[in-house]
């Protein structure tokens, strides 16, 4: 596996936290994934993530083969080609092989609800133009804004490939692979064990999750991520955060250059970090080495780096989750 900008400490090296959430997802998921082992270097924010997606793909009473589907689809339309081989190979884990190798081609499944829920969830990219909303439950919905978070931070820092040359690709290495997690992706987790891991705080949970613990997970994470903010001056956080609402979700055809114009009339201070969050946010795999060397120049540690990625990614994945607020129903 491939770290784009930095590579994290081994997991063995782990302590504190970081140990304590690579413990639970080693017990119940596939280990302390890459995504996760990016984010180490800042526990709150890998401890907040890993509680979110535990509560809402992993643990409680919905269907695992559709929340599967929500992760696929919300990656195929945030185009993280990494996130959507790895939960096709999922999806083969959970014996749904047929619905798997669809996702892969870009299809639409053959079932009814299952080619509603992907619609759904591809929709999602852009909620506004969509007027879209949730109909589904905490998890489902808690799934499809982890994967909007998830996805932005695994194109910005890691390869796309999860294996080398893409195999993972194969029909044959997807199936293979699926056979070898089978048994851990069909194992029910219990609700609410990946709370411990977020402290003490009050943050009130958003009122789409109800009295779900994806609630209190997404709110931690909203929290942790946002905190990133805090490297950007002021004109660069508006910058950000009314990009976003006014852009909802377009694909820039030319991220460099679009990242460039928006920049254009910031402090000179403030252009370079604004630059990689709108990338995080839009287009995360267009953040180049070079954007990255210049933002290293006043803050060099690996921990800014991923705290401005959380940042801009956040900004993205809560515009989709004010969509859910019963104001805007």
């Amino acid at each position: 596996m491939t770290y784009r900008f930095f590579t994290p400490a081994p997991a063995r090296a782990a302590t504190g936290l970081t140990a304590e959430v690579y413990r639970q997802a080693r017990a119940e998921f596939l280990g302390p994934v890459p995504t996760f082992q990016a984010l180490s270097a800042v526990p709150e924010l890998l401890a907040a993530t890993w509680a979110l997606m535990r509560e809402a793909l992993l643990a409680g009473d919905a269907s695992r083969v559709d929340r599967e589907l929500v992760a696929s689809a919300v990656s195929r339309a945030n185009r993280c080609r990494f996130c959507v081989d790895a939960h096709v190979m999922l999806l083969h884990a959970l014996g749904e092989h047929e619905l798997a190798e669809t996702v892969a081609r870009g299809g639409t499944p053959a079932d009814p609800g299952h080619a509603e829920l992907a619609a759904w969830a591809e929709a999602s990219r852009s909620p506004v133009a969509a007027d879209w909303d949730s109909p589904y439950g905490p998890e489902v919905t808690g799934t499809l804004l982890a994967f909007h978070f998830i996805n932005r931070v695994v194109s910005a820092l890691l390869d796309p490939d999860l294996l080398p040359g893409g195999l993972q690709r194969s029909p044959v290495v997807r199936s293979v692979g699926g056979r070898l997690y089978a048994r851990a992706a069909r194992e029910r987790k219990e609700p609410g064990r990946s709370l411990p891991l977020l402290g003490t705080g009050t943050i009130a949970p958003p009122a789409w999750a109800a009295d779900s613990p994806v609630g209190p997970a997404y709110a931690s994470l909203r929290d942790a991520a946002l905190r990133g903010g805090d490297l950007l001056g002021d004109l660069g956080r508006r910058t950000v955060a009314a990009t976003v609402r006014w852009e909802d979700g377009r694909h820039p055809d030319r991220p460099a250059d679009w990242a460039a114009e928006l920049i254009r009339d910031l402090p000179g201070t403030d252009r370079v970090g604004t630059r990689i969050a709108l990338l995080a946010a839009f287009a995360p795999g267009a953040i180049r080495p070079g954007d990255v060397a210049l933002w290293r120049l006043s803050h060099p540690a690996d921990a800014d780096l991923v705290r401005l990625v959380a940042y801009g990614a956040i900004a993205a994945t809560d515009h989709v989750a004010q969509a859910l607020t019963p104001s805007h129903r």
